[in-house]
C-alpha cells in the first residue's frame, strides 16, 4: 500500500513551467487520501482556464498509477482560493461570486481594445467557462455595435439588479443597452454612479472570469473602477503607433499606482500578410526582431495581425489561433501574478548615479545620463524608423531623477529634472547599462 511520502514524491516530478517549481512545493496538491489501493487528491491550479490543466492531470495520473500498490487514482482539478472580486462594495456587490476580474485597457481609443476584450471573453466562454463582459465606456459604448444589439430591452430581477444579455453563453452588460442610440450627456459624478451601477448592480451570478472593457484615458472613471473593484489584473491593448504608445506608458503608471498587476500587452493590428508573400508588413513600424517588451519590459501576450474577422460585427464564436494564444498567455500571466511576489529593488539616486538593490542582494548602479539616453518611449524614439529623436547634446550633464517608481517585477518609471516623465526602463536594460 502506498503512503503519502511516496505519492507526493511522485507528484513532485511535475514541474509548473511558469514557476519552474514542482506542484507539491507550490501547494497545488491538496486533500490527499489513501484507502488501500485507491488514491484521491485535488490539484488546485492558479486559475480555472490554466493552459496546462489537462497536461498536469494526465501526468499526475500516470505517475501515481506507476507506484506499487496503487489500483485506482481519482484526481479533482480545482483552483486556489482567491480574495473576493467585490472590492470596496463588499457583500452589497453582485461581483461577490466572480472569481477573477480582468481589465482590458488601452488609454487611447481606436486601437481595437473593445474588439479584443470581446474576443478574449468569447474564447473562454467557447471553452466552457462562465464568463462575463461589461462595457464601462459611458460616452462611447462599443458592445452594442460589436454584437449588433441596438434595440435590447433590459430587465431587472426582484432585487432590482440588471439581468445581463447573453450571447453564446457570454453574459454582457453595457450602458449602451440602457441608453440606446442617444448620446450620454452627463458630468463626472453621474458617470461614476452609472459605472458603479452596471458593475455592482448587474446579476452576474457565479463567474469564472469577468472582463471589463475600460473606457479610454486615465481619469476619474478609470480610478473609480480600480478603487471599487478588486481587479485580478489588467491587459493593455495597443498598436505601435506613436500616440498609442505614449498612452500605454500612462496606463502602465496608472495601474501600478493603484497596485493592479499588469498581465501583459496585446499588440493589435501588429502587421499584415499580403496575398503574394508570407512576409509580415509592420504598418506602424518596427520589425519581427523588435518587440514592445524591449520598450516596456512587459510580456507580449499576442501580436494580432490585421484580419477581416476583427473588422466585422460578431455574429458567432469562432476559433482563432491568435486569440487562442492571447487567452492562453493571459491565463498563464494571471496565474503567475496570483503567486509570485514582487521583487522590487530599493532605488536611490544622487547627482551622478542611480543605484538599485534587489531583495536577493544584487546591486547595480547606472549613470543618470546613460539611463536618460536609454529611454525608448515614443517621445524619444521614432517608432516608424527606429531613429533616436533624443540626441545626446539635448541631455544635460547634470540630468538626474526627481522621482523613481518601481513597476512590478519588470521596470521602473522615472521623472527627470528636464520634465520628462513618460519613460519606462525595463530591468534588463538597466542591468546592461550597468555593465558598460
Amino acid at each position: 500500500m502506498p503512503n503519502d511520502k511516496e505519492i507526493l514524491g511522485a507528484l513532485s516530478k511535475i514541474i509548473d513551467p511558469d514557476f519552474n517549481r514542482d506542484i507539491v512545493s507550490l501547494g497545488f496538491v491538496q486533500n490527499l487520501k489513501i484507502n488501500g489501493g485507491d488514491v484521491s487528491f485535488d490539484i488546485a491550479l492558479t486559475t480555472p482556464a490554466c493552459p496546462v490543466k489537462d497536461e498536469f492531470q494526465k501526468q499526475a495520473e500516470t505517475l501515481v498509477k506507476g507506484l506499487s500498490g496503487v489500483k485506482n487514482v481519482s484526481i479533482k482539478m480545482t483552483t486556489l482560493a482567491r480574495k473576493t472580486a467585490a472590492g470596496a462594495q463588499g457583500a452589497a456587490s453582485t461581483l461577490k461570486d466572480v472569481k477573477s476580474i480582468i481589465a482590458v485597457s488601452s488609454c487611447k481609443g481606436g486601437v481595437g481594445k473593445s474588439t479584443m476584450a470581446a474576443h478574449l471573453a468569447l474564447e473562454l466562454a467557447r471553452r466552457g467557462f462562465k464568463v462575463g463582459l461589461v462595457d464601462t465606456d459611458i460616452h462611447g459604448p462599443s458592445v452594442p455595435a460589436l454584437f449588433d444589439m441596438h434595440n435590447v430591452e433590459i430587465f431587472a430581477n426582484k432585487n432590482r439588479h440588471f439581468i445581463p444579455v447573453e450571447f453564446q453563453n457570454l453574459k454582457m452588460m453595457s450602458f449602451g443597452f440602457l441608453l440606446g442610440e442617444s448620446p450620454a450627456v452627463m458630468r463626472g459624478p453621474m458617470v461614476t454612479q452609472y459605472v458603479n451601477q452596471i458593475l455592482h448592480g448587474t446579476a452576474w451570478g457565479e463567474l469564472d472570469y469577468l472582463f471589463i472593457d475600460m473606457p479610454p484615458g486615465t481619469g476619474d472613471i478609470q480610478l473609480t473602477i480600480t478603487q471599487t473593484v478588486a481587479l485580478s489584473g489588467a491587459v493593455i491593448v495597443t498598436t505601435r503607433q506613436t500616440l498609442s504608445l505614449v498612452d500605454v506608458a500612462r496606463g502602465i503608471l496608472m495601474f501600478e499606482k493603484v497596485n493592479v498587476p499588469i498581465l501583459g500587452i496585446i499588440e493589435n493590428m501588429s502587421y499584415f500578410l499580403c496575398n503574394n508573400c508570407d512576409k509580415k508588413h509592420y504598418i506602424f513600424g518596427g520589425s519581427e526582431e523588435q518587440s514592445l517588451k524591449d520598450k516596456f519590459g512587459l510580456d507580449i501576450l499576442a501580436e494580432i495581425p490585421l484580419l477581416p474577422q476583427f473588422t466585422a460585427k460578431i455574429e458567432d464564436t469562432f476559433a482563432n489561433e491568435f486569440i487562442m494564444t492571447a487567452v492562453d498567455n493571459t491565463m498563464r500571466a494571471l496565474g503567475k501574478s496570483s503567486i509570485l511576489q514582487k521583487q522590487i529593488p530599493e532605488i536611490k539616486f544622487d547627482a551622478t548615479y542611480t543605484f538599485f538593490k534587489w531583495p536577493d542582494g544584487e546591486e547595480v548602479k547606472v549613470k543618470n545620463r546613460d539611463l536618460r539616453l536609454s529611454c525608448r518611449c515614443a517621445l524619444c524614439v521614432n517608432e516608424m524608423t527606429g531613429e533616436l529623436i533624443l540626441k545626446e547634446d539635448h541631455v544635460a550633464e547634470n540630468i538626474m531623477p526627481t522621482a523613481c517608481m518601481p513597476l512590478g517585477n519588470y521596470a521602473i518609471g522615472i521623472n527627470w529634472n528636464d520634465n520628462h516623465t513618460s519613460g519606462i526602463y525595463p530591468y534588463p536594460t538597466i542591468r546592461k547599462l550597468a555593465e558598460k
